[in-house]
């Protein structure tokens, strides 16, 4: 007899016995005597208190002979409903169901035979029931029937498994992960939700020389890291391959995320262990925030996506937060690829060199060649733009050797002492005639080799080990020298140092700005990395040098030579001709007393609210703390004002100073570093707000942000005179 069947009978019983008063006969409890000895399910039944009162002899013998004691227990004690994968969710469904005297139909429960059962033994039970009543209508308890349905439950809860949680570490999978995105961002509308794109730096590496099985192990064990630093904060899911994703609800702090971030880059890029061997990877994060970033789970995605591209553009083991400037740039950059393809032969593209000074004598040691693209509709193009963009293509190769060539060409022009630095691609590196081509360029520009230094970074590590040790080799025969740059900042390692032949160490600038701040570390690694260089022979290179306090601690720790604007900006090849035909030239250090990390320079528009009015400004200095403004007149010291930096970037203001045309403001929350070169604010106005006041329901977009609310009856006049930004 089938389940269906089995019921239909118990039920028919039921029937009998509650709705037309009759008692049932003998024959009736025959039929069901013979259908639990048949074993296809069990009966149970309940007082009006809800204590089993019942449950038939095969099911309740089998769990007295486990020591359990079923009769006179709380129904809803023994039986617990079961969520889909087997999770527990208590009973308080079940629990209604029962308090509003309801039919059970095809409930699947959890038995809770006894409190210590081990979870591997669980039974699972589907059960049926109903209420009884007696002729005046009260309330007798519930008679049911039950199936025991363990292993199709099991089966269930595998298949389940299979299709929402990845294979290998045991982590949610896409499916899942998109799953619960869109139900959060469907559930309320204007919910926050983070979400942190990660991909796996220098994977495919260990794959490649330890073997997919040590891959797979690293991938659970980096699964297993995510999972002890989010704990119940969110959700880790594996997209497949080296690709990870947090999902962060009810996040939006970007302070709070920035830390995240690198809580997670820091304890990823750790080392592992694997088979008794030891790998090192890391990883680049991209993160985006719903509703701002992105309306639907899709566009909330694409927008990570893009952050985390960002992230690896900009050297890796790092974080970034999605901007309208990214998607807007990845538009840029495509109608920039065609162009840049013509750059050269229409003479767009210059070189500009930045002198590298001995700070014991002031003089120029080095000038390192920088590329410069003027754009005929554009402007100026800065090479953090278009040198990625030519490094997705083979276009880099022919920059490279545009820019090598040129600089001979240039380097040869000056003084015999003065060498020449150009920086290297890792793709250039790698090509097979990179020295026939260093050799060409130094005889057609007749530029002494021992003039010339190429910088690298450590990325050209990656390629194959045999080939970049002979292109060293090779470029060390010829007598060029050889720079680390950037040193520090990504995955560097002694190990390369003694493989390459470098005469200079160049101690990236992130090292620099700021060292002099108290409690600042950078200045022990300075002292290390210079007392490292010495013991290898090597010079080493403090860049990015503004400030005096700055000099003074690199010249103190030992730094052979100074690059940065203390000393000069980029220059063209004319001016550094004129200087030289003027003599000796001496460079004088000039610049701020100390560094001020937390103010930037600029000249863009903001706008400014104040009462019912939006003014336009222009946003001329920015910190943490403040702000100075120009474009208004008549503005009181003392007023309160919200600035608005765009992107749903509200930030409460006070006027703290005031003159003709300008403001400082003071703000009432500190904004906090974007990780890159920029300050943002922590949270920013959500799109459904703005679209209560007048606005398209938008992800929000570069430009501002606050529509003037349209208010009952007239407006107040404005108090502060609007002055013409345009002088």
């Amino acid at each position: 007899m089938s389940f269906e069947n089995f019921h239909k009978t118990f039920s028919s019983i039921l029937k009998n016995e509650t709705t037309q008063g009759v008692t049932p006969t003998i024959s009736d409890f025959s039929v069901l005597r013979e259908i639990e000895q048949v074993g296809v399910g069990c009966f149970w039944a309940t007082d009006s208190q809800g204590k089993l009162i019942y449950l038939s002899e095969n099911a309740k013998s089998a769990f007295e002979e486990e020591g359990c004691q079923i009769i006179g227990r709380p129904m809803l004690e023994f039986f617990q409903e079961a969520g889909c994968h087997g999770a527990q969710s208590g009973s308080r469904s079940l629990a209604f169901r029962i308090q509003s005297r309801s039919s059970l139909a095809n409930l699947t429960v959890k038995i809770n035979s006894r409190p210590d059962q081990p979870e591997c033994r669980a039974r699972y039970w589907r059960i049926c029931g109903a209420p009884l009543f007696d002729d005046e209508g009260h309330f007798k308890g519930y008679r049911g029937n039950a199936a025991d349905t363990t292993g199709e439950f099991h089966h269930q809860r595998e298949v389940t498994k299979q299709s929402q949680f990845d294979e290998l570490t045991g982590l949610s999978n896409r499916r899942r992960l998109n799953e619960k995105l869109s139900g959060i961002l469907e559930s309320s509308r204007g919910r926050c939700c983070a979400l942190m794109m990660l991909d796996l730096d220098r994977f495919k590496q260990v794959n490649d020389t330890m073997g997919h099985p040590a891959g797979d192990e690293l991938l659970q064990q980096v699964g297993d890291r995510l999972r002890v630093l989010i704990k119940n904060r969110g959700e880790v899911g594996r997209l497949g391959g080296d690709e990870f994703q947090i999902l962060l609800p009810d996040l939006d702090d970007r302070g709070e995320l920035s830390e995240l971030a690198d809580r997670v880059i820091q304890m990823l890029s750790q080392p592992y262990s694997i088979n008794g061997r030891r790998a090192i990877i890391g990883t680049s994060v991209g993160i985006a925030i719903a509703p701002f970033d992105g309306i639907t789970a899709a566009e909330l995605i694409s927008s990570a996506d893009m952050a985390l591209y960002r992230a690896k553009e900009d050297g890796r083991g790092v974080s970034r937060f999605y901007t309208a400037e990214l998607r807007n740039a990845a538009n840029l950059g495509v109608r920039l690829e065609e162009d840049l393809r013509d750059a050269i032969d229409k003479g767009e593209l210059s070189l500009a060199y930045q002198p590298l000074v001995d700070p014991t004598d002031n003089r120029v040691k080095c000038f390192e060649a920088l590329m410069r693209w003027e754009h005929p509709h554009e402007g100026t193009i800065s090479p953090g733009v278009f040198i990625p963009i030519a490094e997705k293509s083979e276009l880099i190769l022919i920059l490279g050797e545009w820019a090598l060539r040129q600089a001979c060409r240039d380097a040869a022009q000056w003084p015999d002492h003065i060498h020449v630095a150009v920086n290297v691609s890792a793709r250039q590196f790698m090509q097979a005639d990179m020295p026939k081509l260093v050799s060409s360029a130094l005889r057609s520009s007749s530029l002494a080799a021992s003039r010339l230094e190429l910088e690298v970074t450590e990325s050209v590590f990656v390629g194959g080990v045999e080939a970049v040790d002979q292109t060293f080799d090779r470029l060390d025969r010829l007598g060029v020298r050889l720079a680390m740059d950037d040193f520090g900042t990504g995955y560097s390692s002694l190990g390369y140092l003694k493989r390459a032949p470098f005469k200079k160490i160049k101690i990236d600038q992130s090292f620099v700005q700021g060292c002099t701040e108290s409690g600042d570390t950078n200045p022990a690694i300075i002292s290390a990395v210079v007392a490292l260089a010495k013991a290898l022979g090597m010079q080493t290179v403090a860049e990015g040098v503004e400030a005096m306090d700055e000099l003074a601690l690199v010249r103190e720790r030992g730094a052979d030579l100074i690059q940065g604007y203390i000393y000069s900006p980029p220059l063209t090849q004319d001016q550094i001709l004129t200087k030289f035909a003027d003599g000796d030239w001496i460079l004088k250090a000039d610049g701020p007393p100390r560094y001020r990390a937390d103010r930037m320079t600029l000249y863009r528009k903001a706008g400014l609210i104040h009462e019912d009015h939006y003014y336009e400004v222009m946003l001329r200095n920015l910190s943490k703390t403040g702000a100075r403004i120009e474009g208004l007149r008549g503005v009181p010291i003392g007023t309160d004002v919200v600035l608005d930096l765009g992107a749903g970037q509200l930030v409460v203001s006070k006027v703290i100073h005031t003159t003709d045309r300008s403001q400082g403001l003071r703000f009432e929350t500190s904004l906090i570093s974007d990780g890159y070169s920029g300050l943002m604010a922590r949270h920013r106005v959500s799109p459904y707000l703005l679209a209560e006041a007048g606005m398209p329901l938008a992800a929000l977009g570069q430009g501002n942000t606050y529509p003037v609310a349209k208010t009952q009856g007239p407006m107040r006049p404005p108090k502060f005179v609007q002055l013409d930004l345009a002088h």
